[in-house]
């Protein structure tokens, strides 16, 4: 909001019709048994899953356990290269696996319009991984899919929790009444499944989201990106062009990883 625009304008509504995901939440206690039913639906329909843990350890261990449930599954971490990354992206949107398990890495720069369900575990342990922002771009990523539906299990709605479900119900609620006045119809998304190449490429601002883990919460990274910003103009002030492009791009690159931009 400035001099020019005094109003902030929301940009919901989406062309497709698609409403944000509808959002549950159910408890921890036998929450893996539920969520393979979950998936057993999801690939009746030919759609795909993501589930989000808080470690990768965890990860690997839930990516077992649905395989040895039936459930074609993967795990998705930093140990992983990127061309492995991009490889089990692409097995995903093929069909070649039903379910990515990972951890917050998911969050950011994978659009996967095959994608109905997503399962956040332990959606109730406070901290950067589960902050309101976190869960806002988590419970996402089920907004590309006609059917999405977000399942967050725990045994206690924090504030975050409570933000994050009611923003996602009132942006929901808007684009339902928006299709009901314009008898608009929503329709899936159809996107080419790519080369690895090109893939690796989409996967370049995932990867970078790696670098959040040198900070503890949200507001160190907003802390991080006043200084740099201070540091730019200052460079700017004293004419070292170059210095303050660098910081710049250091600036959007994080502004980007907590959802700013």
């Amino acid at each position: 909001m400035d001099k020019k625009c005094p109003y902030v304008v929301e940009q919901i509504v989406r062309p497709t019709g698609i409403p944000d995901p509808e959002v549950e939440v159910r408890p921890t206690e036998n929450q893996l048994k539920d969520l393979v039913e979950e998936i057993k639906k999801v690939k009746k329909r030919n759609e795909r899953a993501l589930v989000l843990t808080t470690t990768k350890r965890l990860a690997e261990d839930v990516a077992d356990y649905l395989t040895d449930q039936g459930i074609k599954a993967k795990y998705l971490h930093s140990e992983l290269n990127a061309l492995q990354r991009a490889k089990v992206v692409k097995e995903l949107r093929e069909g070649t696996i039903d379910a990515i398990v990972g951890v917050n890495l998911l969050r950011e720069g994978i659009d996967l319009p095959e994608v109905s369900l997503v399962a956040i575990l332990e959606a109730d342990k406070e901290g950067f991984l589960r902050s309101y922002r976190s869960l806002i771009q988590i419970i996402g990523r089920a907004a590309r899919n006609i059917h999405g539906k977000a399942i967050l299990y725990a045994d206690r709605i924090t504030p975050s929790m409570e933000k994050a479900i009611k923003e996602t119900e009132r942006r929901r609620k808007l684009q339902i009444e928006y299709n009901k006045r314009h008898n608009i119809k929503p329709k899936p998304i159809r996107k080419k499944v790519v080369s690895l190449l090109t893939v690796e490429s989409d996967l370049e601002t995932t990867v970078k989201s790696e670098e959040l883990n040198r900070f503890r919460n949200e507001e160190e990274v907003y802390k991080e990106i006043a200084l740099l910003e201070k540091e730019m103009w200052e460079a700017a002030n004293n004419w070292e062009f170059e210095k303050a492009a660098r910081l710049r791009d250091k600036i959007k690159k994080l502004k980007t990883l907590v959802g700013l931009v």
